[in-house]
Parts: structure tokens; C-alpha cells; sequence
């Protein structure tokens, strides 16, 4: 008999040891609370677990999340160099090293004869890690450095993919794609469950249901299912802080949000024809309120909040690298399909928000430009 998704995913980490979790390197809420939560179940399964998300930086409002503060930027060593000598005819009198201008130098007296390059062998060990669980992330180029940089590794190791996203390319060698799940952590939480779930703690119950609420901004966007709704009641009864959660994610803002808003509503403009609100943010202004590239995302659901007559919000950015790389943000409310009506630029995400960055442009022509496409999928 075929076994299940879950017998699947379990049946590799039981054969596993040491396990990288990973996600895209736009984080969102539902991938730090999907990745923090399995580390710390798998680890109480047993698993060495290391989660490794490229170029990562905690946004405030999550660092109520248990064990978010342990996502790494980079690997430790991932496979140790070995060199073997043959001294069998010539002994060791004398062993040392040094190291100049970044080159390891090793230096060895035999105490008697003499050695050559044929008496060494060298070898590599076997990777630090036998298993790779991706979450929330639609492809693996999407990881950043943590891939591009370690395609052999991700070659090699078998690779557990956990989306919903519809657009996932099913890249693992295990894919546990439900488009049907509101997020993530919904999946993982169904994993869990059958797994064991009596070592589903507050913590972790408390994890699940964040990622869940924070990606359907607290179950208001559309196509949720009743299965959705009864795990995260069944997440309540287990003792997930649900008082704790909102408060964090919607009633909680950092003194740089707040300077970013400001920053924001100088630069907004308004399109009653379009439905549409935007607004463009400098390198200078992001570096002025002292917010980083994720402060950024609650300026959209600011936008959604601050203007309930708009059904469409634009946001575009300059990069905090280069002033001419543009990100922009867009978000699209009932009706609207805000991948379709932006399909030109290849977006990621979904109906309700995408992103994407166009190079070598100014932030005015990137809104003069965005909003031309806007109006003729508009007509």
C-alpha cells in the first residue's frame, strides 16, 4: 500500500539525524512561525535541527514566536576536508601549522627519509545534514544565497517541500502541497497531529496559529476553508495564545513602522477611477526611521486599513543597496486578481498580494509605469 503524505515526510526525518529547515528569503510570518515551531517539534523528537534563512532579520512583532530568535543567516561548516599521510615508512618527528593572507599552512618533519605529494590523499566528509524540509516557498531559487551558493547540497540531500501556495513547482523529492490550506503552518500543524501530539506545546500550538492568522490577516481573506477555522479552534483548545497573537501582530507597532507611516502617507496618492492607493519610500527614508525591508509589509495592511473605499494599494520602494532597484508590493481586495492584472512582471504570491523588483528605474517611473499597466487591464 502507497503510504500518505505524512507516513512519507515521516519516514524520512525517522531515517535523519541532522535536519535543515529552511524558506524563501522574503519572509512573511507564516514561514518564520512554520519553521521555528517544526524545529523545535523535530527536536523534541530527537533531530538536530538548524533553521537557515538567507539574509534574515526578525521583525519585532514576531519575536514572541518561541525559538525565532535561533534563525540563522548562514551555514555552519557543512562538510569537513580531510587530508591523509601515509607515514608508515617515515614516522612523524614534528607536526605544525600556521596561517597567513588566508592560506592554511601545515608543515610536517618526518624523522627519517623524506615525503612527497604521493604519500597524500585527501577526501571530503559526507555533508553535516541528511535531509532538507523547505516551507512556504514556491521554488528553490526563491531560497537566495541559502541555495545558490549550496546547489550540491540540495542536489544531493532528499528535500521535503511544504507550501500551499498554488504556484509551488513541486521541487521535492516529497511535496506536501495543499492549495486548500489557508497557510503553511496549517499543513504543519496536520502533520503534527498525526505525528504525535503530545508534544505539541503551548509554544508550538501557539506558533501554528500565528502563522495561520497572520497570513489570512486573522481569517479576513477570502477562500478559507471550514477546515481552516476547526484547526484553529482545535489550536485554541490545545492552549494557543490567541490574546498574545494579536496583540504582537495588530496592536503592537515598532517606533520605526510608525516613522515609516509617517513617511508613507507624505508621498500617497489617491485614484478614484482605479480604486487605487499608493505610495513610494526612499532608501533615505527607510534609513531615516531606522526600519528594515519588512516593516514595509505593514504599511500595505496600514494602507488596506486607512483606506476601505480603495480596492487596490501599491506600494514601491527603492532598496537600501541601490536606489535604482525598485520593490514593489500590491495588494488587491475582492474581485481582483492582483497576480493577473501585474502577470507582465511574473510576480510572486497571490490573487491577493504579490511582489516583485524591477532594476534600473526610478521609484516616479516605476509608479508611472505600474499604474499605465493598471489602468489598461482596468479597461
Amino acid at each position: 500500500m502507497a503510504l500518505g503524505i505524512f507516513e512519507q515526510i515521516n519516514k524520512q526525518i525517522t531515517d535523519a539525524n541532522t535536519i535543515l529547515i529552511t524558506c524563501k528569503r522574503e519572509v512573511d510570518g507564516d514561514v518564520i512561525a512554520s519553521t521555528t515551531v517544526l524545529s523545535s517539534f523535530l527536536a523534541q523528537m530527537g533531530k538536530t535541527v538548524d533553521v537557515i534563512i538567507d539574509d534574515f532579520s526578525l521583525p519585532s512583532k514576531y519575536r514572541f514566536i518561541r525559538r525565532a530568535k535561533k534563525i540563522k543567516t548562514q551555514f555552519p561548516h557543512l562538510q569537513q576536508f580531510m587530508l591523509t599521510l601515509d607515514v608508515s615508512e617515515v614516522g612523524v618527528q614534528e607536526l605544525s601549522y600556521d596561517l597567513k593572507e588566508e592560506k592554511l599552512n601545515i608543515f610536517i618533519t618526518p624523522k627519517t627519509g623524506f615525503l612527497t605529494k604521493d604519500h597524500i590523499h585527501t577526501s571530503q566528509s559526507s555533508f553535516r545534514y541528511d535531509l532538507i524540509i523547505v516551507i512556504g516557498t514556491q521554488d528553490l531559487p526563491s531560497l537566495g544565497n541559502t541555495y545558490t551558493k549550496h546547489k550540491e547540497l540540495f542536489h544531493e540531500l532528499p528535500i521535503i517541500n511544504i507550501d500551499h501556495n498554488p504556484e509551488n513547482e513541486h521541487f521535492g523529492q516529497v511535496n506536501a502541497v495543499d492549495i486548500t490550506a489557508c497557510a503553511s503552518a496549517e499543513i504543519i500543524a496536520e502533520y503534527m497531529k498525526h505525528t504525535d501530539k503530545t508534544i505539541m506545546s503551548k509554544g508550538i500550538v501557539t506558533g501554528l496559529l500565528a502563522g495561520m492568522i497572520d497570513e489570512t490577516n486573522s481569517f479576513k481573506t477570502e477562500h478559507i476553508k471550514p477546515k481552516s477555522l476547526s484547526l484553529a479552534s482545535e489550536l485554541v483548545s490545545m492552549g494557543a495564545n490567541r490574546k498574545d497573537i494579536i496583540h504582537n501582530l495588530y496592536q503592537t507597532k515598532s517606533l520605526a513602522m510608525l516613522r515609516l507611516w509617517g513617511q508613507a502617507l507624505v508621498h500617497m496618492n489617491y485614484d478614484e477611477t482605479l480604486e487605487l492607493v499608493s505610495t513610494t519610500i526612499t532608501r533615505g527614508d527607510i534609513t531615516r526611521a531606522g526600519a528594515e525591508d519588512h516593516d514595509l509589509h505593514d504599511i500595505v495592511d496600514e494602507l488596506i486599513a486607512n483606506s476601505p473605499e480603495e480596492k487596490l494599494a501599491l506600494i514601491l520602494h527603492e532598496s537600501k543597496e541601490d536606489p535604482k532597484t525598485i520593490k514593489v508590493m500590491f495588494h488587491a481586495e475582492k474581485g481582483f486578481d492582483a497576480k493577473k492584472i501585474l502577470s507582465q512582471y511574473k510576480p510572486i504570491g497571490n490573487d491577493t498580494l504579490v511582489t516583485f523588483t524591477l532594476e534600473k528605474t526610478t521609484l516616479k517611473k516605476a509608479e508611472e509605469e505600474i499604474i499605465e499597466v493598471i489602468k489598461k487591464q482596468q479597461a
